[in-house]
């Protein structure tokens, strides 16, 4: 069982909590038990887990990785010009692997399922693949 979700972004740099289509997907598919594979087919758009409670981890995550990797695209040779990006992704991962229990994601109590959008604003997709068991 897989599904593709489409995701309009608005900002250059944002973080999306997908949790909700993510549950919703197990409890169409009525999954009890297994995992989750969510996937971004993105170079420059990741998914990651993250705390999902107070909004300013968002935007301290996202402010923390532009120090990391400025923007300088008149320094990076790639052409399009979005090197940071590219950095960001392969640091937080295209995927995550997720368990399954009693028809629920296993999440601690303040985490969340999160796209992070690093070359936006655009039109993009991730992934969603079930595994019971």
């Amino acid at each position: 069982m897989e599904k593709l979700f489409p995701l309009k972004t608005s900002k250059h740099d944002e973080m999306i909590d997908i949790t909700s289509h993510v549950q919703q997907f197990i409890q169409e598919n009525n999954v009890v038990n297994g995992i989750i594979i969510v996937s971004s087919l993105h170079t420059t758009a990741g998914i990651t887990v993250n705390e999902n409670a107070d909004p300013d981890v968002k935007t301290d995550f996202l402010r923390r990785l532009d120090e990391v990797y400025p923007w300088e695209h008149q320094k990076d040779l790639h052409m399009e010009g979005n090197t940071a990006a590219h950095l960001k992704v392969s640091t937080v991962g295209h995927n995550q692997t997720l368990v399954i229990s009693d028809g629920e994601l296993v999440l601690g109590t303040w985490q969340g399922v999160y796209f992070c959008e690093f070359d936006g604003p655009r039109h993009r997709k991730f992934h969603v693949k079930l595994i019971e068991g």
